[in-house]
């Protein structure tokens, strides 16, 4: 149906430049030599706005299809392929309904998945290392919890495990855009105090970023956006906590990010067991590690925090405090 309505509307210009073009050009009334000339005016103006007509019918730019439609739905995507980045952290990819689908989903934005497990309906939220420049796939980067791994969770985690036991072929529930905070492009953030709330813009030149283990996904989203739009003129800085250099996850990229934008991207680490060799930070984040890694208070800046509940509660929120950062100038994913 779409096909014949497109071949309809060419048809429709096409039938309008022939009445264009005839009374532009009425025959004239005169020798056979002038007809004729009249008759090659006709045909060289008629061939060429069929040319451009069929050029721009071609090579306009068409709107991708947008996987994510309604975000009270659900849609099953298959896994197409899991990539073993470490002992503990893998990469899935799931394919989009078609190779021309986009996942549709907003930068600040982050996806849900869903699985029923052990009998119970499990829903974890994710934040895609891919974009909606990527047509065809979506792709996660997740961190295993095994069991009997952590003390404090000798059961694991659920999802993520449930993600590891998947096989290529397998479908899972992915429902979005989710999220109270979207950014909109050159600085400007739209945020929502909760889900009932109308947004409130908000535009800054700096951001500090706070991110812990996983939660650096959302922040690698928001770094990639504003890297790739020479305009946007934004500059951000990240301190990355983590238990160990090993855990670490996308260390090569945000290396590689700071490496090639030095003036618009800086970036710390911080673990709590150090090697040896060790040229960051190390142990929980601090009012220290803030001050001297993140822009300071301002009306022009703000701190975006992603990361495990209680570094949050106990480590960024009271050092945040103790710097005089208003609640106004921080968001947590």
């Amino acid at each position: 149906m779409w096909i014949g309505l497109r071949r309809t509307e060419c048809a429709v210009r096409i039938v309008l430049l022939c009445a264009i073009t005839a009374q532009r050009y009425s025959p004239p009334t005169q020798t056979p030599q002038s007809a004729c000339s009249w008759v090659c005016r006709v045909r060289r103006e008629f061939s060429l706005k069929i040319s451009l007509l069929g050029y721009y019918y071609f090579n306009r730019k068409r709107k991708p299809q947008i996987t994510l439609i309604d975000p009270s739905e659900k849609y099953q995507l298959r896994l197409v392929d899991k990539e073993i980045i470490s002992h503990d952290t893998r990469r899935f990819r799931f394919a989009l309904p078609s190779p021309e689908h986009i996942l549709g989903l907003p930068v600040g934005k982050h996806v849900y998945l869903s699985a029923r497990i052990d009998g119970n309906l499990i829903v974890r939220p994710y934040t895609p290392v891919s974009s909606d420049d990527d047509k065809g796939f979506v792709d996660l980067v997740v961190k295993i919890y095994f069991k009997n791994v952590h003390p404090k969770f000798p059961e694991g985690g659920k999802m993520s495990q449930y993600l590891e036991s998947l096989r290529i072929g397998d479908v899972i529930d992915f429902r979005g855009p989710g999220g109270l905070l979207e950014y909109k492009g050159q600085g400007c953030f739209a945020i929502q105090a909760d889900k009932k709330a109308p947004a409130e813009t908000k535009t800054v030149r700096t951001l500090g970023l706070i991110a812990g283990g996983t939660g650096i996904t959302p922040m690698l989203q928001l770094v990639r956006d504003i890297i790739k739009n020479s305009s946007d003129t934004t500059t951000c800085s990240l301190l990355f906590a983590n238990q160990t250099e090993k855990d670490i996850l996308l260390k090569d990229e945000l290396e590689e990010i700071q490496a090639r934008h030095p003036d618009r991207f800086k970036l710390w680490f911080t673990v709590d067991r150090a090697p040896a060799d060790w040229e960051y930070s190390e142990g929980f984040i601090s009012a220290e590690m803030i001050q001297e890694h993140l822009p300071p208070p301002s009306d022009d800046s703000m701190i975006l925090m992603c990361g495990p509940p209680p570094m949050i509660q106990f480590a960024c929120n009271p050092n945040l405090d103790k710097l005089s950062y208003r609640q106004s100038q921080r968001f947590v994913y």
